[in-house]
């Protein structure tokens, strides 16, 4: 795996996450620019099988592969040959530019999102699809790689997102994680438990502490979505696995607490526990 590139940036946007990789291809830019516009081409190496009308205001039908979910749809926003290529996935906006560089090309995506914590992920497969379209320029045989797993915890911090917020607002003060986790909840759930069922009014299971919280009992569990109990001073900790993106689970983790709350404690401790549930998830 090589690492995360320099030229993979994170932003904001008009209030939303912009996505950027810029890669270069030893190929002139007329076979980036019909690898990236051209259906047959384009479908061996992007995540969905495409249809495409390749006009401004047309339209692309996106299929899985293997044909097992509805297929999302979308429209060219711009089509400027050989040279920029965008439009609307879903929710989201990719905007291509092929530019010359020296004998070759330079490949630059944008993507432009709102989910925040799901760069990562989205990176890692950005990553795969642009090794693809490489292995497609030289002529190689294709392999649709799908094992990004550490590629994302790369990316994760690359961008700075495995570590935490703190906030203040009265007289309470947050620590907060949100994090894509690698497995689904019910997998993560029986990670952190680690057989314990837990039961509101009964101590938790030491998965759900990070060593420094004296934690208290619990006071709402929900299988294998929630878990919240009482740590000293009136505080509370609630662990959630809500839907992510890809196939695994969004862990969203706070801790409240008094002004006296050394959050920059929670911080240290809260990140040190949560990689090692991440890499956990990441052994078979």
């Amino acid at each position: 795996m090589n690492p995360p590139s320099g030229a993979d940036t994170l932003t904001e946007v008009d209030g939303r996450t912009a996505l950027t990789m810029a890669r270069t291809f030893p190929h002139p830019p007329q076979a980036v620019w019909r690898a990236l516009t051209e259906p047959a081409e384009l479908s061996q190496w992007f995540p969905f099988r495409v249809d495409l009308d390749p006009r401004p205001g047309g339209a692309l039908t996106f299929g899985a592969p293997a044909g097992d979910v509805p297929p999302p749809t979308g429209t060219v926003t711009a089509l400027e040959a050989p040279r920029r290529f965008a439009f609307d996935w879903g929710a989201d906006h990719l905007a291509w530019t092929v530019a010359p560089d020296g004998d070759g090309a330079e490949l630059t995506l944008v993507h432009t999102f709102d989910d925040r914590a799901g760069a990562p992920g989205f990176a890692a497969g950005w990553d795969l699809c642009l090794a693809s379209l490489r292995a497609l320029l030289d002529g190689g045989p294709v392999e649709r790689r799908r094992d990004g797993g550490a590629l994302h915890d790369a990316y994760l911090r690359h961008f700075g997102l495995d570590r935490g917020t703190a906030t203040t607002a009265g007289g309470t003060r947050t620590v907060r994680f949100e994090r894509q986790l690698a497995a689904a909840a019910d997998r993560v759930w029986e990670v952190l438990a680690a057989g314990i069922d837990p039961v509101p009014g009964l101590p938790v299971p030491a998965g759900f502490t990070d060593g420094d919280v004296p934690a208290g009992h619990a006071r709402e569990v929900r299988p294998p979505h929630m878990l919240s109990y009482e740590w000293a001073d009136g505080g509370t900790v609630t662990w959630e696995l809500r839907e992510g993106t890809g196939h695994g689970a969004r862990l969203v983790l706070t801790q409240t607490g008094p002004k006296t709350f050394d959050t920059d404690r929670a911080l240290a401790a809260w990140h040190t526990r949560i990689e090692d549930l991440a890499a956990r998830l990441h052994t078979p």
